[in-house]
């Protein structure tokens, strides 16, 4: 959590900067796209860099496989949802914005490029609101839902910011299950926001 607060205050500090007037107006340069390309590449050393990777796959119960499946297809399905509420969104808008999971930092990114700044901002905020939730609530989705609801939750983050809350709650036997759902879903992201940032 305290991972999501500095993300906020940064971003907060970022938009006091730029009512303020105190640093050059950078909305009409590529350094949205090159920090893009940094981000990409340092998730792909984090992936590419533990060994272990390839071994916890392959424990896994091929029924607890679809648990990323189901994620992204309940996001997706209540992102729909919600765009039948929101009048001045389109449902590729919405499908966008849930299509990041928890990944409020590639996401956000992905988003602006592609929409703008204020879908962008939507993202990032929608996005982290998530994290927040899993590591909030966490507790309470295990013991309402079950083990497995705290995973769906996280989304993305399941691999690293909410692993420790949900290896709290849902169990030390679910550690392999919640990293391989963060892989593949963060894996999602950046093909599914770019599929619907284009329709």
């Amino acid at each position: 959590m305290k991972g999501s607060l500095i993300i906020v205050g940064f971003f907060a500090l970022g938009v006091l900067c730029g009512l303020a007037d105190v640093l050059p107006d950078l909305s009409q340069t590529d350094i949205g796209f090159y920090a893009l390309c940094a981000l990409m590449f340092c998730v792909g050393i984090s992936i590419g860099a533990d060994p272990q990777t390839l071994h916890n796959f392959r424990s896994l119960s091929p029924r607890l496989t679809l648990l990323p499946v189901a994620t992204i297809a309940g996001t997706l399905a209540g992102a729909a949802v919600v765009s039948l509420l929101l009048s001045g969104r389109t449902v590729a808008d919405c499908l966008a914005v849930g299509s990041g999971f928890g990944y409020y930092s590639l996401s956000s990114i992905f988003i602006t490029e592609y929409r703008g700044a204020e879908l962008g901002t939507i993202a990032l905020l929608a996005n982290i609101c998530r994290e927040i939730i899993t590591l909030l609530a966490a507790p309470l989705l295990a013991r309402w839902f079950g083990p497995l609801a705290p995973i769906a939750a996280g989304g993305a983050t399941t691999m690293d910011t909410t692993l420790p809350i949900i290896t709290r709650t849902s169990g030390q036997q679910f550690v392999i299950l919640s990293i391989f759902h963060g892989f593949l879903v963060d894996f999602s992201v950046p093909f599914l926001v770019t599929l619907f940032c284009s329709l």
